[in-house]
Formats: structure tokens, C-alpha cells, sequence
């Protein structure tokens, strides 16, 4: 059983490195290579010479950065290897937003995989999480917490079912607005979706690259105001944060996070991360060596798997 390295990947202050392929993999600052796991923005960056990713990633990155450059961008489809030094690498999907990837990476017979973001609950606008099996895995641990257990997202929309008002409902503009929108078309087809100028082109690129056609209409004040009230306006965090003193509209968020639905008219537990029993039946397929947290706490990781499965945070350099 060849061994595993230690410090084959770890955190600088750049991003996640590996030297043993000379690259990064979601890079906060400029790298001469860089993986990009996807295209949120605590992931996705650019100013980098190469630049390593899904083409729906390339697609909502350039639709956010319209001079990245075109010669940086490698595109890299789900189960191509390619070499970066002498790692070989393989992107599945993470199942966390459309073109999410999980990086996979092979050294000396050693396989790695890094998650990045990732989710076990069904979502039709993206990829769903194609299992992996690995001898490392570095997961992300936003939700690795025995007490976090996210609920039916099914049972969660419809919470907002009959309820005698517009709503307006805030989300992150990539990806959870999109699945809010397929999830409200199905399950709420009384409801009209409105959403946030600021929703409008990513919504328009899911309907171009993704899997399950959205249903909406750009918002108005006026469609607001007049008519039925069956409204459902998607708003971005910012401006539903400015909206506090909004009248005439139910107010609920979508998170996970429980601190996000206080003071909300209704409460709306959608997270597009996995939560402790999610990661637990994870760790089960990967069949791991070794456990690497990130993007969290992995204290309670640590603990599950004490005297079983070594569990330890990412080295940092």
C-alpha cells in the first residue's frame, strides 16, 4: 500500500497547494496554474496564468469577469484526465451547483480527492454527485456537526404554499436561486417567480447549460403591486438586507445557516451543502485512509471516527 503524503496538499495564503503538481486548486489570489472547483466567489477567482475548470464554470466566470482572458482558460469535461507535473487529475461532479467539480488526484498509486462544495440532496439544475472512491478525502465540514441535519427541501417549499402574500425570498444569485426557481416551478406552479436584475443573467446561462428549463419573469415594481398575490421575488442577500422595512410581503431566506432566518415571516432550511449524516454516508463510499477537513470545523469529525479513521485539518504552510 503505497503512502500517503502528508503534506501533498495544504493551505498557504494563497489558496490550497500541491507541490508535487506545482498547482493550486481554488487560489484566492493570482497563481501561475490554478483548479477551480466552481464558481462561487470565495472559490473562483481570477488573475491567473492558467486556469483549470468546468465550462459552466468558465460560463458564469466570464459572465461575472467579462475581460477574463480566453488563452487562460483550459476546459475540462467530467471524467478526462489531464497531468499537471505528475499528478493526474480528474473532475466528477459535486452535485453543488451546475458544473461543480470534485478534484481528483493521483500521485505515486495515492488517490486524493478534494470535494470542494458538494451535496447529496437531489437538485434537477445541476450535475448529481458522482461517488468517488479515494484513499484521502478532503471534504468540505461547513455543516460537519452532529446537531446540523438539513430537512426535506421538498417539504421546505412548500411552506410556502398558500400563504395570502407575495413573498420575497432571499438566496444566493448562483445556484440557489436557480434551484429555488426549478423547486417553486414544480412544486408551487400557482406561484409566479420573479427575480432580481442581478439574477437575471445567470438564470439565463442555467437555462443555456443546464438541465431543467426555469420558468420566470424579471422583476417590476409594478407586477408586484398589481394583480395576484402570487409572487415570489428571488432577491440577492444585499438587497433583501436593505429591504428589512419591505411592506406588503412575506420574508423568508433560504440557508442552512439558522442564523439567517431570524426575524423572518417564514422559516426555509435549503442548503446546498452536505450535513453531518450526508458527510458520515460520504466517508462510507469513499472508504478513506484518511480524513482532511476544510471550509469548517472538523472537531466533531475527529471525534465520530476517534480510534477508527485518522481526522485531521489540512496543513497549513
Amino acid at each position: 500500500m503505497s503512502e500517503i503524503l502528508e503534506d501533498f496538499l495544504i493551505k498557504d495564503d494563497i489558496g490550497y497547494y500541491c507541490r508535487y503538481g506545482d498547482f493550486y486548486i481554488d487560489a484566492l489570489y493570482p497563481a501561475a496554474k490554478n483548479i477551480i472547483s466552481h464558481a462561487h466567489g470565495d472559490h473562483a477567482t481570477t488573475g491567473h496564468q492558467k486556469m483549470y475548470a468546468t465550462a459552466a464554470t468558465f460560463a458564469f466566470m466570464k459572465n461575472k469577469f467579462p475581460k477574463i482572458p480566453e488563452m487562460a482558460l483550459n476546459t475540462v469535461a467530467f471524467g478526462d484526465v489531464f497531468t499537471l507535473g505528475n499528478v493526474d487529475i480528474t473532475f466528477f461532479p459535486a452535485g453543488h451547483i451546475l458544473g461543480s467539480a470534485q478534484v481528483l488526484m493521483t500521485y505515486q498509486g495515492v488517490k486524493y480527492l478534494y470535494t470542494g462544495d458538494y451535496k447529496l440532496q437531489e437538485d434537477a439544475t445541476c450535475e448529481r454527485l458522482v461517488l468517488v472512491q479515494a484513499d484521502v478525502l478532503i471534504t468540505e465540514s461547513t455543516f460537519a456537526n452532529p446537531t446540523v441535519s438539513h430537512p426535506d427541501v421538498k417539504n421546505e417549499i412548500l411552506k410556502l404554499k398558500d400563504k395570502p402574500s407575495n413573498i420575497m425570498l432571499g438566496c444566493y444569485t448562483l445556484g440557489k436561486a436557480q434551484r429555488l426557481t426549478a423547486l417553486i416551478n414544480d412544486l408551487l406552479p400557482e406561484r409566479e417567480v420573479l427575480v432580481h436584475h442581478n439574477m437575471s443573467a445567470v438564470h439565463k446561462l442555467y437555462n443555456e447549460w443546464g438541465y431543467k428549463p426555469l420558468r420566470y419573469s424579471l422583476y417590476n415594481r409594478k407586477a408586484m403591486k398589481d394583480g395576484h398575490t402570487n409572487k415570489i421575488y428571488l432577491v440577492p442577500p444585499l438587497t433583501f438586507n436593505s429591504y428589512f422595512k419591505a411592506k406588503n410581503v412575506l420574508k423568508a431566506f433560504a440557508s442552512g445557516w439558522e442564523r439567517l432566518q431570524k426575524q423572518n415571516d417564514i422559516t426555509l432550511y435549503i442548503s446546498d451543502h452536505v450535513d453531518w449524516e450526508d458527510i458520515l454516508w460520504y466517508v462510507e463510499q469513499v472508504h478513506p485512509r484518511e480524513i482532511w477537513t476544510i471550509h469548517g470545523d472538523g472537531r466533531s469529525l475527529k471525534k465520530h471516527f476517534e480510534g477508527i479513521l485518522t481526522v485531521r485539518d489540512i496543513l497549513s504552510a
